[in-house]
């Protein structure tokens, strides 16, 4: 299996849920082994995405350099993870990474229009060689060896619309778009003017988010899986994991992930190189990781 780019230069715009001002991203090809690289178009710093590249992980994920801050990453990066790009310039003309409809089927569309070039150098993944887990009281976070890359979180909050759920899916582009990638991020009424007077959540909207009272769902069309609360923490933790620039094959597991936790694992596994390996996709055992792309 061969590195991937994208065929051709595209462009969005939307309103960065935390700011509230609208921004444009631009994606282009970048040649084999240059990774994943992050552009602050205002200051003209690149960022290249890495692991230490992250700054901060309170309300996303954050990566920055110098002066150069560019916060929401992590649906992008899920749709990018999904679709098995290796090497990409993602130029933000603004803090934030547009939040879309809080989703990633925008991002999956994007990509769509831009389209997949294959490239002439062999892909490398990331192979998960032993146990790899972070906690935070009832909370973890864990990898562990698995010739398929796969995902299984559970969440559980006091409130009658989420309460407890569960999420299991096996890793494919298809399988993503269709299970995964449309699975919006939520919050709660009642937070909004803590985060706002932080001028935080200043775009945030029943637009692009699930917005929920004391009681229930307040988006009007209400939810698109009945477990989507449990989904969307998936596309996250996806986002989350292309943070350490490559694909891994492995198996997730996770009680209340956040991005903090899951930042603290991607740290973890890099700690010891006997946790994991980084080899071609020819030397996986299963044969069919490469049709998890088609």
């Amino acid at each position: 299996m061969l590195q991937r780019t994208i065929a051709r230069p595209v462009e969005a715009t939307g309103i960065g849920i935390h700011k509230g001002r609208p921004i444009r991203v631009a994606l282009k090809p970048l040649d084999a082994d240059s990774g994943i690289l992050f552009c602050h178009a205002k200051h003209g710093i690149e960022i290249p995405l890495s692991v230490d590249s992250v700054v901060d992980t309170a309300m996303a994920t954050v990566i920055g350099r110098e002066e150069a801050r560019i916060s929401t990453i992590e649906h992008l990066l899920s749709a990018v993870y999904a679709y098995g790009i290796d090497n990409m310039r993602i130029s933000v003309e603004g803090d934030e990474v547009p939040v879309m409809d809080g989703s990633a089927i925008s991002f999956c569309l994007l990509l769509d229009e831009a389209g997949i070039r294959m490239q002439r150098t062999p892909k490398k993944v990331l192979r998960i060689k032993r146990v790899v887990a972070v906690e935070e009281g009832k909370k973890f976070a864990r990898l562990e060896p698995s010739e398929k890359s796969s995902f299984l979180l559970d969440i559980a909050f006091p409130h009658p619309a989420i309460q407890e759920q569960s999420c299991s899916y096996h890793f494919g582009k298809q399988s993503f778009i269709e299970e995964i990638a449309r699975a919006r991020t939520f919050g709660f009424a009642k937070d909004i003017q803590s985060l706002q007077s932080r001028n935080l959540a200043l775009g945030a909207s029943l637009q692009n988010a699930i917005g929920l009272d004391s009681r229930k769902v307040l988006n009007r069309e209400g939810l698109r899986f009945d477990n989507e609360f449990a989904r969307h923490k998936i596309l996250d933790v996806m986002g989350d994991m292309m943070v350490t620039g490559y694909h891994i094959v492995g198996k997730y597991s996770a009680f209340a992930s956040s991005h903090a936790l899951n930042h603290a694992l991607t740290k973890k596994i890099f700690e010891h190189s006997e946790n994991y390996e980084l080899i071609t996709t020819k030397a996986l055992k299963d044969p069919a990781f490469e049709v998890c792309f088609a």
